[in-house]
Protein backbone atom coordinates (compact mmCIF):
# COMPACT_ATOMS: atom_id res chain seq x y z
CA UNK A 1 0.00 0.00 0.00
CA UNK A 2 1.29 3.42 -1.01
CA UNK A 3 0.30 6.90 0.05
CA UNK A 4 -0.79 8.73 -3.12
CA UNK A 5 -0.32 12.49 -3.18
CA UNK A 6 -2.16 14.76 -5.62
CA UNK A 7 -5.01 13.81 -7.92
CA UNK A 8 -7.32 15.97 -9.98
CA UNK A 9 -8.40 18.16 -7.05
CA UNK A 10 -5.17 18.25 -5.00
CA UNK A 11 -2.44 19.03 -7.54
CA UNK A 12 -2.64 22.81 -7.21
CA UNK A 13 0.70 23.38 -5.45
CA UNK A 14 2.90 20.69 -7.02
CA UNK A 15 4.66 23.32 -9.13
CA UNK A 16 5.68 25.17 -5.95
CA UNK A 17 6.72 21.94 -4.25
CA UNK A 18 8.98 20.99 -7.16
CA UNK A 19 10.44 24.49 -7.68
CA UNK A 20 13.68 24.42 -5.65
CA UNK A 21 15.98 21.90 -4.03
CA UNK A 22 14.82 23.17 -0.64
CA UNK A 23 11.10 22.70 -1.37
CA UNK A 24 11.74 19.30 -2.94
CA UNK A 25 13.68 18.20 0.14
CA UNK A 26 10.97 19.38 2.54
CA UNK A 27 8.37 17.45 0.56
CA UNK A 28 10.48 14.28 0.34
CA UNK A 29 11.24 14.35 4.06
CA UNK A 30 7.54 14.78 4.88
CA UNK A 31 6.67 11.82 2.65
CA UNK A 32 9.19 9.61 4.42
CA UNK A 33 7.88 10.67 7.83
CA UNK A 34 4.32 9.86 6.75
CA UNK A 35 5.29 6.50 5.26
CA UNK A 36 7.17 5.55 8.42
CA UNK A 37 4.42 6.73 10.78
CA UNK A 38 1.65 4.77 9.08
CA UNK A 39 3.56 1.76 7.76
CA UNK A 40 3.16 2.36 4.03
CA UNK A 41 5.36 0.68 1.44
CA UNK A 42 6.15 3.80 -0.56
CA UNK A 43 4.90 6.94 -2.27
CA UNK A 44 2.81 7.54 -5.38
CA UNK A 45 2.70 10.97 -7.05
CA UNK A 46 -0.35 11.93 -9.08
CA UNK A 47 0.49 15.39 -10.39
CA UNK A 48 -2.30 16.45 -12.74
CA UNK A 49 -0.43 17.94 -14.57
CA UNK A 50 3.08 19.39 -14.99
CA UNK A 51 3.35 22.49 -17.23
CA UNK A 52 -0.30 22.60 -18.34
CA UNK A 53 -3.70 21.03 -17.80
CA UNK A 54 -5.56 20.16 -14.63
CA UNK A 55 -7.71 22.60 -12.71
CA UNK A 56 -7.54 26.23 -13.87
CA UNK A 57 -6.54 27.24 -10.32
CA UNK A 58 -3.39 25.09 -10.37
CA UNK A 59 -0.01 26.80 -10.18
CA UNK A 60 1.94 25.91 -13.34
CA UNK A 61 5.27 26.84 -14.88
CA UNK A 62 7.16 25.86 -18.07
CA UNK A 63 10.00 24.58 -15.86
CA UNK A 64 7.65 22.01 -14.29
CA UNK A 65 8.93 19.63 -16.97
CA UNK A 66 12.46 19.58 -15.55
CA UNK A 67 11.41 20.14 -11.94
CA UNK A 68 9.17 17.07 -11.99
CA UNK A 69 12.25 14.99 -12.85
CA UNK A 70 14.21 16.62 -10.02
CA UNK A 71 11.36 16.00 -7.58
CA UNK A 72 11.28 12.30 -8.42
CA UNK A 73 15.06 12.14 -8.23
CA UNK A 74 14.97 13.64 -4.73
CA UNK A 75 12.22 11.26 -3.60
CA UNK A 76 14.12 8.27 -4.97
CA UNK A 77 17.25 9.36 -3.10
CA UNK A 78 15.44 9.81 0.21
CA UNK A 79 13.48 6.57 -0.15
CA UNK A 80 16.63 4.62 -0.95
CA UNK A 81 18.42 6.08 2.04
CA UNK A 82 15.51 5.07 4.27
CA UNK A 83 15.43 1.62 2.66
CA UNK A 84 19.11 1.10 3.48
CA UNK A 85 18.51 2.14 7.07
CA UNK A 86 15.43 -0.07 7.47
CA UNK A 87 16.67 -3.06 5.49
CA UNK A 88 13.59 -3.09 3.24
CA UNK A 89 12.61 -1.53 -0.11
CA UNK A 90 10.28 1.44 -0.57
CA UNK A 91 8.38 2.01 -3.81
CA UNK A 92 8.12 5.20 -5.83
CA UNK A 93 5.40 5.36 -8.49
CA UNK A 94 3.38 7.91 -10.46
CA UNK A 95 0.04 8.17 -12.21
CA UNK A 96 0.30 10.00 -15.52
CA UNK A 97 -1.95 11.25 -18.30
CA UNK A 98 -2.63 9.28 -21.47
CA UNK A 99 -2.94 12.27 -23.80
CA UNK A 100 -0.18 13.42 -26.15
CA UNK A 101 0.40 16.45 -23.88
CA UNK A 102 1.85 14.32 -21.09
CA UNK A 103 4.99 13.01 -22.87
CA UNK A 104 5.54 16.53 -24.21
CA UNK A 105 5.44 18.08 -20.73
CA UNK A 106 7.52 15.48 -18.85
CA UNK A 107 10.87 13.79 -19.31
CA UNK A 108 9.68 10.19 -19.58
CA UNK A 109 13.04 8.98 -20.88
CA UNK A 110 14.64 10.17 -17.62
CA UNK A 111 12.07 9.67 -14.89
CA UNK A 112 11.57 5.96 -15.44
CA UNK A 113 14.96 5.29 -13.84
CA UNK A 114 13.63 6.70 -10.53
CA UNK A 115 10.33 4.81 -10.63
CA UNK A 116 9.31 1.27 -9.80
CA UNK A 117 6.36 1.65 -12.14
CA UNK A 118 3.94 4.19 -13.60
CA UNK A 119 0.17 3.99 -14.08
CA UNK A 120 -1.10 5.55 -17.29
CA UNK A 121 -4.65 6.82 -16.88
CA UNK A 122 -6.02 5.38 -20.12
CA UNK A 123 -9.65 6.40 -19.55
CA UNK A 124 -11.68 9.61 -19.80
CA UNK A 125 -10.56 9.72 -23.41
CA UNK A 126 -14.09 10.87 -24.14
CA UNK A 127 -16.77 11.94 -21.69
CA UNK A 128 -19.37 14.43 -20.59
CA UNK A 129 -17.23 17.41 -21.68
CA UNK A 130 -17.50 16.41 -25.36
CA UNK A 131 -20.09 17.54 -27.87
CA UNK A 132 -20.86 14.04 -29.15
CA UNK A 133 -21.24 10.57 -27.68
CA UNK A 134 -18.09 8.46 -27.83
CA UNK A 135 -16.09 5.79 -25.99
CA UNK A 136 -14.62 6.30 -22.52
CA UNK A 137 -11.61 4.03 -23.11
CA UNK A 138 -11.36 2.63 -26.67
CA UNK A 139 -8.44 0.23 -26.92
CA UNK A 140 -7.62 1.14 -30.53
CA UNK A 141 -8.35 3.93 -32.97
CA UNK A 142 -10.98 3.10 -35.57
CA UNK A 143 -11.71 4.09 -39.15
CA UNK A 144 -15.12 5.61 -38.37
CA UNK A 145 -15.96 9.07 -39.60
CA UNK A 146 -16.23 11.05 -36.37
CA UNK A 147 -17.09 14.72 -35.76
CA UNK A 148 -14.57 15.01 -32.90
CA UNK A 149 -11.00 14.17 -31.92
CA UNK A 150 -9.75 10.57 -31.90
CA UNK A 151 -7.48 8.96 -29.33
CA UNK A 152 -7.19 5.53 -27.73
CA UNK A 153 -5.58 3.47 -24.98
CA UNK A 154 -3.07 2.20 -27.53
CA UNK A 155 -2.33 5.76 -28.70
CA UNK A 156 -1.45 6.83 -25.16
CA UNK A 157 0.74 3.80 -24.48
CA UNK A 158 2.58 4.23 -27.78
CA UNK A 159 3.18 7.90 -26.97
CA UNK A 160 4.83 6.96 -23.66
CA UNK A 161 6.94 4.26 -25.30
CA UNK A 162 8.08 6.57 -28.11
CA UNK A 163 9.08 9.13 -25.48
CA UNK A 164 11.43 6.58 -23.90
CA UNK A 165 9.40 5.01 -21.10
CA UNK A 166 9.83 1.20 -20.93
CA UNK A 167 6.60 -0.76 -21.23
CA UNK A 168 7.77 -3.21 -18.58
CA UNK A 169 7.29 -0.46 -15.99
CA UNK A 170 3.97 0.81 -17.37
CA UNK A 171 0.56 -0.21 -16.01
CA UNK A 172 -2.52 0.17 -18.23
CA UNK A 173 -5.39 2.00 -16.56
CA UNK A 174 -8.71 0.15 -16.87
CA UNK A 175 -11.96 1.89 -15.86
CA UNK A 176 -14.65 0.28 -13.74
CA UNK A 177 -17.05 3.01 -14.87
CA UNK A 178 -18.40 4.57 -18.03
CA UNK A 179 -20.58 7.45 -19.19
CA UNK A 180 -24.33 7.69 -19.75
CA UNK A 181 -25.57 10.24 -22.28
CA UNK A 182 -29.22 11.36 -22.51
CA UNK A 183 -31.43 12.70 -25.31
CA UNK A 184 -29.22 11.14 -27.97
CA UNK A 185 -30.19 11.16 -31.65
CA UNK A 186 -31.54 7.78 -32.75
CA UNK A 187 -28.97 7.42 -35.51
CA UNK A 188 -25.83 5.26 -35.95
CA UNK A 189 -26.92 3.30 -32.86
CA UNK A 190 -26.29 6.43 -30.79
CA UNK A 191 -22.58 6.64 -31.56
CA UNK A 192 -21.03 10.07 -32.41
CA UNK A 193 -24.36 11.82 -31.83
CA UNK A 194 -25.17 15.07 -30.00
CA UNK A 195 -26.69 14.66 -26.56
CA UNK A 196 -28.25 16.62 -23.74
CA UNK A 197 -27.18 15.73 -20.24
CA UNK A 198 -24.61 13.13 -19.24
CA UNK A 199 -23.03 11.63 -16.15
CA UNK A 200 -20.58 8.94 -15.09
CA UNK A 201 -21.98 5.51 -14.30
CA UNK A 202 -20.34 2.64 -12.43
CA UNK A 203 -20.06 -0.88 -13.76
CA UNK A 204 -22.26 -1.95 -10.87
CA UNK A 205 -24.97 0.44 -12.04
CA UNK A 206 -24.59 -0.69 -15.66
CA UNK A 207 -25.12 -4.34 -14.76
CA UNK A 208 -27.91 -3.65 -12.27
CA UNK A 209 -30.02 -1.36 -14.40
CA UNK A 210 -29.16 -1.64 -18.08
CA UNK A 211 -27.32 -4.76 -19.30
CA UNK A 212 -30.34 -7.04 -18.82
CA UNK A 213 -32.93 -4.39 -19.64
CA UNK A 214 -34.64 -5.61 -22.84
CA UNK A 215 -35.05 -2.09 -24.25
CA UNK A 216 -31.27 -1.69 -24.42
CA UNK A 217 -29.24 -3.30 -27.19
CA UNK A 218 -25.57 -4.07 -26.62
CA UNK A 219 -23.14 -3.29 -29.44
CA UNK A 220 -19.41 -4.03 -29.66
CA UNK A 221 -17.01 -2.04 -31.81
CA UNK A 222 -14.92 -4.42 -33.90
CA UNK A 223 -11.96 -2.04 -34.18
CA UNK A 224 -11.95 -0.16 -30.87
CA UNK A 225 -12.81 -3.33 -28.88
CA UNK A 226 -15.29 -1.75 -26.46
CA UNK A 227 -19.05 -2.15 -25.94
CA UNK A 228 -21.89 0.30 -25.69
CA UNK A 229 -25.60 0.17 -24.89
CA UNK A 230 -28.37 2.10 -26.66
CA UNK A 231 -32.15 2.20 -26.34
CA UNK A 232 -32.89 4.82 -28.98
CA UNK A 233 -32.26 7.74 -26.63
CA UNK A 234 -29.74 6.77 -23.92
CA UNK A 235 -26.16 5.87 -24.90
CA UNK A 236 -23.85 4.15 -22.39
CA UNK A 237 -20.10 3.67 -22.93
CA UNK A 238 -18.44 1.22 -20.53
CA UNK A 239 -16.02 -1.71 -20.20
CA UNK A 240 -17.02 -5.32 -19.55
CA UNK A 241 -15.26 -8.70 -19.43
CA UNK A 242 -15.08 -8.92 -23.23
CA UNK A 243 -13.39 -5.53 -23.69
CA UNK A 244 -11.16 -6.12 -20.68
CA UNK A 245 -10.08 -9.42 -22.22
CA UNK A 246 -8.69 -7.53 -25.21
CA UNK A 247 -6.93 -5.13 -22.83
CA UNK A 248 -5.30 -7.84 -20.73
CA UNK A 249 -4.19 -9.58 -23.94
CA UNK A 250 -2.63 -6.27 -25.00
CA UNK A 251 -0.82 -5.98 -21.67
CA UNK A 252 0.68 -9.46 -22.03
CA UNK A 253 1.47 -9.24 -25.74
CA UNK A 254 3.29 -5.92 -25.34
CA UNK A 255 5.21 -6.87 -22.19
CA UNK A 256 3.61 -4.22 -20.01
CA UNK A 257 4.02 -4.24 -16.25
CA UNK A 258 0.34 -4.93 -15.53
CA UNK A 259 -2.98 -3.20 -14.96
CA UNK A 260 -4.25 -0.40 -12.73
CA UNK A 261 -7.97 0.14 -12.16
CA UNK A 262 -10.17 3.10 -11.24
CA UNK A 263 -11.81 2.20 -9.00
CA UNK A 264 -12.69 -0.67 -6.68
CA UNK A 265 -16.07 0.45 -5.34
CA UNK A 266 -17.44 0.78 -8.89
CA UNK A 267 -17.32 -3.00 -9.32
CA UNK A 268 -19.13 -4.09 -6.14
CA UNK A 269 -19.35 -7.74 -7.18
CA UNK A 270 -15.63 -7.81 -8.09
CA UNK A 271 -16.52 -9.35 -11.45
CA UNK A 272 -14.14 -7.15 -13.45
CA UNK A 273 -11.44 -7.32 -10.80
CA UNK A 274 -11.64 -11.12 -10.78
CA UNK A 275 -11.50 -11.20 -14.57
CA UNK A 276 -8.40 -8.99 -14.74
CA UNK A 277 -6.66 -11.06 -12.10
CA UNK A 278 -7.46 -14.36 -13.81
CA UNK A 279 -6.50 -13.02 -17.25
CA UNK A 280 -3.09 -11.75 -16.15
CA UNK A 281 -2.04 -14.90 -14.29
Amino acid sequence: TLISVGGWTWSGLFSDVALTDETRSVFADSCIAFVKQYGFDGVDLDWEYPVSGGLPTNVRRPEDKQNFTLLLQKLRQILDEQAAADGRPYLLTIAGGSGSYYPQNTELSLIHSYLDYACIMTYDIHGTWDTYTDFNAPLYLNNDISPQYKWSVDSGIQAWQQAGFPLGKLMMGIPFYGYLYGSVNNYNYGLYQPFSGANSITYGQVTAGYVNNPVFIRFFHAESKVPWLFDGSIFISYDDPESIGFKTDYIKTNGMGGAMIWELSQDPGSMLLYYINASLR
